[in-house]
């Protein structure tokens, strides 16, 4: 297949501000019609409070080609390093509001 020649590049700038990551061992997602909310959280063990370090929000559509785009890096992953273990369930917070799913 070939590629259209006369399509535009796209250039993307990363800061070093941001370049050097939010680390996050928690995302908590939730969703209304027209959005995902996505919640990146670094909980700390033995610590009953944790912080939102970053929230990306996204139309729906974007939101469903992140989950093809994650589905196949951990496939590429696996495949190079062997299958990532699931840890332990985490529970989230009742009062952090909003219908729920966790990843």
């Amino acid at each position: 297949m070939m590629e259209n020649q006369n399509e535009q590049q796209l250039n993307i700038e990363l800061t070093e501000e941001v370049a050097d990551g939010t680390y996050a061992n928690l995302a908590i997602i939730t969703h209304s019609p027209t959005e995902f909310v996505l919640d990146f959280i670094n909980v700390m063990p033995g610590l009953p409070k944790a912080r939102v370090k970053s929230r990306m929000i996204l139309a729906p559509q974007h939101a469903k080609r992140l989950m093809k785009a994650l589905i196949d890096n951990v496939k590429k992953y696996e495949a190079a390093h062997g299958t990532i273990q699931d840890g332990e369930p985490v529970s989230v917070p009742l009062n952090f509001g909003g219908p729920t799913a966790q990843a």
